[in-house]
């Protein structure tokens, strides 16, 4: 919190550099992020506008309460339509269904699991991953 509080303080008028791999720090402080692969920079813009460049931007995650529904919570978010895939993790009884390009899936996830009677501990609406847009910048 100390480091974030100086960082805006003397970002007013200055800039700050930061060579990181902790992407955490890169959301939590930079307005601009420049990604540099084999010398090259393959990316320039905001930690925002990158993480829209993810998979997982716009991607609905449930944790159901009752893991006994997983696997037809798993059927049913297949079968919608702005659904490309659906990602299961049956240690903590999450599922992430992955939008089709374009698509915004939240509402229609939110009315499947009224309709189904999903018992959800958690849903959440992604905004993308930026570890996982760097990994795919620089491979």
């Amino acid at each position: 919190h100390e480091v974030r509080t100086l960082i805006n303080e003397m970002a007013r008028d200055k800039i700050i550099v930061i060579s990181t791999h902790i992407l955490e720090e890169v959301e939590a402080l930079c307005s601009r992020a420049i990604i540099i692969a084999r010398g090259r920079i393959v990316a320039d813009d905001t930690p925002a506008a990158l993480a829209t460049r993810s998979r997982y931007h716009n991607a609905v995650s449930l944790q159901l309460a009752q893991p006994a529904q997983l696997a037809a919570a798993q059927r049913a978010l297949e079968s919608l339509a702005g659904v490309a895939s659906v990602e299961v993790s049956e240690r903590d009884a999450r599922l992430t269904a992955l939008p089709r390009a374009g698509s915004t899936i939240l509402p229609a996830v939110s009315e499947l699991a009224a309709s189904q009677g999903l018992k959800l501990q958690e849903l959440h609406l992604e905004s993308g991953r930026l570890d996982e847009v760097f990994r795919t910048i620089t491979a």
